[in-house]
């Protein structure tokens, strides 16, 4: 729910304090002001009251604030007096005190001029009896009558923090569509900043991050959900996984928007940051400092606009596109990443022969109209738009079917008339609209079943003689092509991939299917080149276009397509293609939109998606895929790169293994192999492999334990912050193990759906993997029969071994090398 439920948390500030001397109760009663120097603590220790003074500033500014009570770091929470600072003055400070005669909260400076008040006037009846002022125990300062009533609360009035159970409310009619929140104006200045987030104040439809007057970012209008959702963030590798519980509500007077957390969550705010960020931050007591569980925007395509006039952001590939019907305005801007321009029209609308194109799962654009608040029916807000020839897009939501406002049919239809502006493809979700996009040539109006008739003879006539003429090109042209690519595909001895009946495609096809190319249809890349989306004959491909100074040269290239044309397995990536004119080589896969599994575990948005469940599937089916690798396959094949980037994930989160540039064939009762030339991902690599050069099926299993602790950990196995002071992920991992913490290992993102079991069984046989001496290690057909099976007789694992690359400097090994042709000499290995 990435628009109203984007919530995402405070920026601290460092701020020095003036430390209390003495300390209150949780109240503030008449007769009795607050000065510099004391606070009022929360009944629970949760949250003080008092005077606090940022750093830096001569003489020294004093605000009245709330803040955290008992972290070392002081972040303030609301701040009474932002705009106008008091300063202290021994003689006559300032001081907060509660009014006798008004009830009221006031500040007063030295000389006694009111700086700041709470102008909550209470009624006639009930004046003369006393108020009190309580700071609650979730940061809520409440100004109340004996009798319970409540006068005034600070959650009504916002500064850049939002609290668990404070509402952000955003009420109808209301001028300017209410409060907003406004971040400080730098991190030690609690003054108004530039940066705003509130209600549409023209709508109260949809929710803006505003730098000044501009927008930033924008969520999508809302469609009705009344929402209780869960939303889980890692807090770190150690600390457990915190859980938000987020709501809207629309009472028919005001909508507003609250979320919750467990009573022993770690401390959780939402932010305005100084910086421009709409933050969701959690305290961490391990490393005490606040930690960033999401932000908002939380990516560059998200920003308000940039994918230009009817250009979308693509939250899939994360990059920008032209809505269905339209092209860039500049081709040569786009494919250099600059989409400022946005896209144009392929062809211009006559209102007359005019339809629309349904758009499912997307954020509709800014700059709306709401019509009909009464509109019953999709049908009836189509009507209201296609009777307008300047309409150009119309979307409905129904807000009361059930998630929104009880009684009433309350609907929204929204329609456009000029440019689309900061529109997104987010998929199915409650914030989700299907747009309807008026195209040319799409009249839905003329009688379908007349329109077929006319058509069906001929075009069925046309179909025929088309097939037979493509039939004789093909035919004709077969040997002709092959001719043109044979010397380029021979393979060792006569064998070539032509022996396989391989498809070759045209560049020209291919560079149809993708766009030239284009940067918006790209899924990935490394250092081989770039992998983009396409369409090939109504199919969805997976294009890997090599660089010209890509490590996988040419020898690679040949031995990836002759090697995946003779493997068959449901977990390995389907060769549908490939190309080979001149100095281009690519390679046609099967798409899987899921992409790799390193994508979705290292991805705090997607590991979710990741559960035990899922994980375990993930481990058992790369075992089985190597098990065909390496034995039940008609060659005995060493993939040699096996890594969380070259797992792909299909839509049901199946994997398959991809990327075999590096792969060796061995012959019949060969055992191991030697090279000079070592290939592959530094971490994953075998120690023999890594340091002699010595490669056999036990360095695929190798590869494959350090792949499954990463699948268990979430840890990638290069990370030097989560491992404490051991030298690797396999290290780290064996030591846990010895001492019993194996639970401990766990991702925290599924500590509640894990078996623990399963979970000790995984690392079990991971360390078996990355033992040292290759005979230790399993063969694959043991590990797979052990994931099916379980087993409780396991031997025990030997210390892993530990070894690390010289003369290469750090940034080229740390952190997803996803150049699988990183080569280097044996010679620049050494042990340790």
């Amino acid at each position: 729910m990435a628009g109203w439920l984007a919530f995402t948390c405070c920026a601290g500030a460092l701020i020095l304090l003036f430390l209390p001397s003495l300390a209150s109760a949780d109240r503030l009663v008449s007769g009795k002001p607050l000065y510099p120097g004391a606070t009022v603590i929360s009944d629970g220790g949760a949250f003080a009251l008092g005077f606090f003074s940022p750093s830096n500033s001569t003489p020294a500014k004093l605000y009245l604030g709330i803040w955290y009570n008992g972290i070392p770091e002081l972040t303030v929470v609301w701040v009474a007096n932002r705009k106008i600072p008091v300063t202290n003055n021994t003689l006559s400070p300032p001081a907060l005190s509660l009014s006798t005669n008004s009830s009221n909260l006031v500040l007063s400076d030295g000389s006694g001029r009111v700086i700041w008040t709470t102008d909550a006037v209470a009624s006639t009846s009930s004046s003369s009896s006393p108020s009190t002022a309580v700071l609650e125990n979730t940061g809520n300062l409440v100004v109340r009558l004996p009798n319970g009533s409540m006068l005034w609360q600070s959650f009504d009035h916002y500064t850049d923090t939002v609290l668990p159970g404070m509402k952000l409310r955003f009420k109808y009619g209301a001028q300017g569509g209410g409060q907003h929140l406004v971040s400080w104006k730098g991190p030690d200045d609690p003054s108004p900043g530039r940066f705003s987030y509130g209600a549409d104040p023209a709508t109260h439809l949809q929710i803006f991050l505003w730098d000044r007057e501009r927008p930033v970012v924008r969520s999508s209008p809302w469609t009705g959900y009344l929402v209780m959702s869960e939303l889980q963030y890692q807090q770190d590798n150690n600390g457990a996984a915190v859980v938000v519980y987020l709501s809207v509500v629309d009472d028919g007077e005001e909508i507003y928007m609250t979320y919750t957390v467990a009573a022993d969550a770690p401390r959780i705010r939402y932010v305005v940051t100084h910086s421009g960020e709409y933050q969701l931050r959690s305290w961490s007591n391990m490393s005490s400092v606040w930690l960033v569980l999401s932000r908002w925007p939380s990516q560059e395509c998200k920003r308000y606009g940039y994918c230009g006039p009817f250009g979308y952001c693509d939250d899939s590939v994360r990059t920008c596109k032209c809505l269905e019907g339209f092209e860039p305005a500049s081709t040569n801007e786009w494919d250099k990443g600059r989409f400022s321009a946005g896209c144009r029209r392929k062809d211009l609308l006559d209102c007359k022969d005019d339809g629309f194109s349904a758009l499912p799962g997307m954020k509709s654009p800014d700059g709306f109209t709401r019509v009909g608040r009464d509109m019953s029916t999709s049908e009836e807000c189509a009507a209201e738009c296609r009777r307008n020839c300047s309409c150009v897009a119309y979307a409905y939501a129904n807000l009361s079917s059930g998630r929104g406002r009880s009684g009433g049919n309350v609907s929204r239809c929204l329609v456009w008339s000029g440019d689309l502006v900061d529109t997104a493809k987010i998929g199915e979700g409650l914030d989700a609209d299907t747009l309807y996009l008026r195209l040319a040539g799409l009249n839905g109006e003329k009688p379908r079943g007349i329109v077929v008739l006319i058509v069906s003879p001929i075009l069925g006539t046309g179909v025929v003689a088309l097939c037979i003429f493509l039939a004789w090109l093909k035919f004709k042209g077969k040997n002709r092509k092959w001719r043109k690519h044979k010397t380029f595909y021979e393979h060792g001895k006569g064998h070539s991939a032509h022996d396989h009946e391989f498809p070759f495609v045209r560049f020209e096809e291919i560079a149809l299917a993708t766009n030239n190319f284009s940067e918006t249809c790209i899924i990935g890349q490394g250092g081989f080149g770039k992998v983009y989306k396409g369409t090939l004959g109504g199919q969805e491909v997976a294009v890997k276009r090599l660089s010209s100074d890509s490590q996988q040269g040419t020898k690679e290239f040949r031995n990836e397509v002759i090697l995946i044309a003779k493997l068959q397995h449901r977990n390995l990536v389907r060769l549908l293609g490939c190309c080979g004119e001149g100095d281009e080589k690519l390679l046609i896969y099967e798409y899987l939109p899921n992409k790799s599994l390193d994508a979705a575990l290292f991805d705090d948005s997607r590991r979710l998606l990741l559960d035990w469940t899922t994980r375990f599937n993930i481990m058992k089916g790369v075992a089985r895929g190597l098990l065909y690798l390496h034995q039940d396959s008609r060659l005995t094949i060493i993939h040699q790169d096996l890594k969380a980037g070259n797992v792909l994930l299909d839509g049901e989160m199946k994997p398959k293994i991809a990327d075999f540039g590096m792969a060796r064939i061995f012959c019949d009762n060969q055992q191991n192999a030697n090279t000079q030339r070592v290939v592959g991902t530094y971490g994953y690599m075998a120690p023999e492999y890594a340091m002699e050069g010595i490669f056999s099926t036990k360095s695929d299993v190798y590869s494959f334990g350090v792949l499954v602790l990463e699948v268990v950990t979430g840890i990638k196995r290069s990370s030097n912050s989560n491992i404490m002071d051991f030298p690797s992920l396999t290290v780290y991992s064996w030591n846990m193990w010895k001492e019993g913490k194996t639970e401990e290992l766990v991702d925290s993102s599924i500590m509640n759906t894990h078996s623990l079991d399963e979970v000790f069984l995984c690392d079990h046989v991971a360390l078996l993997c990355v033992q040292e001496n290759p005979d230790d290690r399993p063969c694959i057909s043991s590990i797979v029969f052990v994931l099916e099976n379980g087993s409780s007789t396991l031997p025990t694992p030997n210390r892993p071994a530990y070894f690390m690359r010289q003369s290469v400097p750090m940034e080229q090994i740390i952190d997803d090398i996803q150049n699988s042709g990183n080569s280097f000499t044996v010679t620049e290995i050494h042990g340790r």
